[in-house]
């Protein structure tokens, strides 16, 4: 009896050598419309799933706890499994039980590991944000050099480029990846190093990352002798492609994707922007970690998802070659300037489907007869946009991707003419297929749909023939389709010449039966017509596949140039409904920003209904009216923080190809932006609020160059006073003398307001306030000067301090002010000499409130409608004359 519990059965058999193959990733384990999970497998699916937990068997003696998730609906559950960091192996059936019975009746179906289901492999339309790259990232290192590969299977992006390990955390933020694989030899702490990314490695074997293997890989998958042809590459860049496609062989199980030839980006072509500064600024993503809020999505007006991710890739690597930006500019100009022109493209841009994807999964053979379509769709579009566009007079840039639009007739006919125009999601559902496309398949359905009409035209035949009316066609379980007639009629079927087609089968008291060789084999095909029906659409399906695959380079020139012009008409649209113009970018080191806004900002204000955004301008010019650095001070709450980022934004901005939020801007080319602002502390790493300050300080005092953009808001205010002003003071003179970058530097400490006079490169601003009755209004204009006070009392009683607490405030900043200017030599005396730690006063009491003014009760009653001119002034005089007394 033991010996019975502990047999493992064939199946179980199966599913644990399987297993052994993929021990790190959840198995799949498809049994007819399930996919089942066991062991371990199951308790960590159903608690990440929250399905049911049940049995099925014995293992040694134990119950094997067993849970499962429905075929058709497994990817929702792929989905949640993927991010909460689990691996997924789909483990499918590769022969249906009844080829498994021929070698046996107790054969087990044959089973394996088709695809593992990964962060940086997902190809599926639900498992991908349609406006996001997917990113797969490789790093490799050779003898110190280091090297950075990534590519998004889901569309065929595949890049490379030199990354020294110190670029390595800037770079991996602005690419955002959901998988890096690194070699298993590889011995930095990368939790140290890239922090944000921790839980996103996968490590590989070092004979992944083996740069000789690499490129016999690289060169086995594109078909040529060299990797010459695409450009010239350091081995560690060879060694990081190389384990990229190593990986994709093992996860895809040997069906590579449609990628792209790798495109080499130089490690200075793009301004280089850190993680900090990427999360300050909310490129993006907000701090709240979501889209809303970011500039990606105030700047968002694409309207299709590659136009949408082609965004988002420029905000992230903001292009430092004026040539290119202004080719950029040019074609967002021409859109602008032709709204006509514009918005018969964008009109006709809202039909184009996401055709990378469609693409690739249909590379992939997972594509189903929506892929079909989108690709038919698209490119019936692309002809439409071409024939909209002007064949002259159009700048570089759009003139480039004309030529990528057209060239699809042959493959649009065929598409036009095999498809439905809506088809269904799943190949194995049928239908697809256009009706009169092709012979069979129309003969399969009349029999599958109208076999009755089929049979009854059949016996009308035989009738005619016979002679015999009552002659019926009928079927039972038994013998199936027959021909049935009386007795009487019988013996005319059964002689010369009728009997030779006429088969007898059954004799009845009443009835005698026949058949045809003619009926059975309609009786065959009718009830094989559905099987066979699907059987055709399948084999034509996958031929439409394959001639699209033969398309493929093409198909992809003419997804990228869709998306560039979806881009240069959303960011026009943008720039005419929002009031924005056009930069000049230059090689120089001009910045000068006139009447610069937020977008975000500005967008937030709008929608609340609130106050009008106050412009501003900066101008960072070297020069007699111009300074490289502005020390900014002000209270809080006046809209230092804004000014500072907004101009950092409106340089991004410029350089990825935009027009800007200004009413002129001239951007000298900024090669690296770096923001320290806001304040968060890092507990995990055991960091604190001013350790993450300093840290992130440092970061920018030994990178930044003369062409960098550097914005610092509040350095030092995480310590002691003079020590705060110390290192703010430092970091300043630091900033001019040996970075001589252009800076925004914000500030609490007035004393560094007395730099200006001793750094010719920098100037004082403010941001101007008023105060009034005892309140202070923000004005949030940016003015040369500098401020004479911090207002932070009034600040306090706006936030609701208690009034005790405020007017406590005011006693000890009266005496701290006075015991300064008393003191300034011996700053502890401003201490010591007044008595700010004796016993506080009783709190006191709120003011009671005073009764109506006489200028109150005036206005109270007047109603300004019913004024005329003359009475309105009148009043005014009169109100002048009740404050001044």
């Amino acid at each position: 009896m033991a010996d019975t519990e502990h047999k493992v059965t064939p199946m179980m058999a199966q599913y644990l050598e399987i297993k052994s193959r993929h021990r790190d990733a959840l198995l799949f384990y498809r049994m007819g419309d399930f996919y089942e999970l066991f062991f371990d497998d199951a308790v960590a699916a159903s608690a990440a799933l929250d399905i049911a937990l049940t049995k099925r068997g014995k293992h040694e003696g134990d119950d094997i706890p067993m849970c499962g998730v429905p075929v058709h609906a497994a990817e929702g559950y792929l989905l949640t499994l993927i991010r909460k960091g689990f691996r997924v192996g789909v483990c499918e059936q590769l022969e249906s039980p009844v080829e498994a019975k021929k070698r046996g009746a107790k054969s087990v179906v044959k089973r394996d590991v088709v695809r593992l289901v990964t962060p940086g492999t997902l190809t599926e339309e639900s498992l991908l944000d349609a406006r996001r790259h997917n990113f797969l990232v490789a790093f490799a290192e050779i003898r110190d050099e280091g090297a950075l590969a990534w590519v998004d299977i889901s569309t065929g992006e595949f890049h490379v480029m030199p990354c020294p390990l110190i670029r390595l955390a800037p770079e991996l933020a602005r690419l955002n990846p959901s998988e890096i694989l690194l070699s298993e030899a590889f011995e930095v702490n990368w939790a140290d190093l890239v922090p944000d990314f921790a839980d996103c490695v996968t490590p590989l074997s070092r004979a992944s990352f083996d740069s000789t293997s690499a490129q016999k890989r690289l060169t086995d998958l594109f078909k040529v002798a060299s990797l010459d042809a695409f450009g010239g590459f350091s081995l560690s860049e060879v060694s990081a492609m190389g384990a990229v496609i190593d990986y994709l062989e093992i996860t895809q199980k040997g069906k590579l994707p449609l990628i792209r030839p790798p495109a080499k980006e130089l490690a200075r072509g793009n301004m280089q922007i850190d993680g900090a500064t990427r999360r300050n600024l909310e490129i993006t993503r907000s701090l709240s970690g979501g889209r809303d809020g970011s500039l990606v999505s105030v700047m968002d007006r694409t309207v299709t998802a590659a136009g949408g991710r082609l965004l988002e890739r420029r905000l992230s690597s903001p292009s430092c070659d004026v040539a290119v930006i202004n080719h950029r500019l040019d074609a967002v100009n021409f859109a602008a300037d032709n709204r006509a022109i514009t918005n018969t493209l964008r009109d006709a841009l809202r039909n184009v489907p996401d055709i990378e994807r469609a693409l690739s999964r249909i590379g992939l053979d997972r594509g189903g007869p929506r892929d079909l379509a989108a690709i038919r769709n698209g490119l019936t579009e692309a002809e439409v946009i071409s024939n909209a566009l002007p064949p002259e007079n159009i700048p570089t840039l759009i003139h480039q991707n004309m030529t990528f639009l057209t060239g699809h007739t042959d493959l649009i006919d065929l598409l036009d003419a095999a498809l439905v125009a809506e088809p269904p999601l799943l190949a194995r559902d049928g239908g697809y297929i256009a009706a009169g496309y092709h012979e069979e398949l129309e003969e399969c359905r009349k029999l599958r749909d109208e076999g009755r009409g089929v049979i009854a035209s059949l016996q009308s035949e035989y009738a005619n023939a016979t002679g015999i009316q009552a002659l019926k066609i009928k079927h039972n379980n038994v013998l199936g389709y027959f021909i049935e007639t009386t007795a009487t009629h019988a013996e005319k079927m059964l002689s010369p010449p009728l009997n030779e087609t006429f088969i007898h089968r059954q004799t009845t008291a009443n009835q005698v039966r026949f058949t045809t060789l003619e009926l059975s084999e309609l009786e065959t095909k009718i009830h094989n017509a559905g099987g066979r029906a699907l059987e055709i659409e399948k084999h034509l399906f996958s031929g439409l596949c394959s001639r699209i695959l033969e398309h493929a380079p093409q198909i992809t020139d003419t997804s990228r140039a869709l998306s560039e012009i979806d881009l240069a008409t959303s960011l026009a649209d943008l720039a005419t409904s929002e009031n924005w113009v056009r930069p000049v970018v230059d090689s120089g080191r001009k910045l000068d920003i006139q009447s610069g806004r937020h977008p975000v900002v500005e967008r937030a204000l709008r929608k609340q209904g609130g106050d009008t955004f106050v412009a501003n301008n900066c101008d960072l010019s070297d020069g007699r009216d111009g300074a490289a650095i502005w020390l900014l001070t002000g209270p809080n709450m006046s809209g230092k923080s804004t000014f500072l980022r907004q101009n950092a934004l409106i340089a991004l901005i410029a350089q990825m190809g935009s027009y800007v939020p200004a009413a002129a801007a001239h951007i000298g080319i900024v090669s690296q932006l770096f923001s320290r602002v806001g304040a968060s502390d890092d507990l995990a790493r055991g960091r604190s609020t001013f350790m993450v300050e300093m840290v992130e300080t440092a970061a920018i005092l030994n990178q930044a160059d003369d062409r960098a953009l550097v914005i610092l808001d509040e350095i030092g205010r995480g310590t002691a006073t003079y020590d705060g002003l110390s290192i703010a003071w430092a970091t300043l003179e630091h900033l001019h003398d040996s970075n001589q970058c252009r800076a925004l530097f914000a500030t609490h400490y007035h004393e560094m307001t007395a730099l200006s006079e001793k750094l010719d490169g920098a100037v004082n601003a403010t941001v101007s306030v008023k105060e009034w009755d005892g309140d202070v209004i923000f004005l949030h204009e940016v003015l040369k000067g500098k401020a004479d006070r911090s207002y932070g009392v009034q600040v306090a009683r706006l936030a609701g301090l208690p009034t005790s607490v405020v007017e406590r405030a005011k006693i000890v900043l009266a005496a701290l002010e006075s015991g300064e200017a008393e003191n300034a030599k011996n700053p502890k005396a401003i201490i010591d000499d007044l008595p700010l730690f004796a016993a506080s006063p009783a709190p006191q009491k709120a003011p009671t409130p005073k009764g109506p003014s006489e200028v109150d009760e005036k206005l109270a009653g007047i109603s300004p409608d019913e004024l005329s001119p003359r009475e309105a002034l009148q009043l005014l005089y009169e109100l002048k004359s009740l404050a001044d007394t």
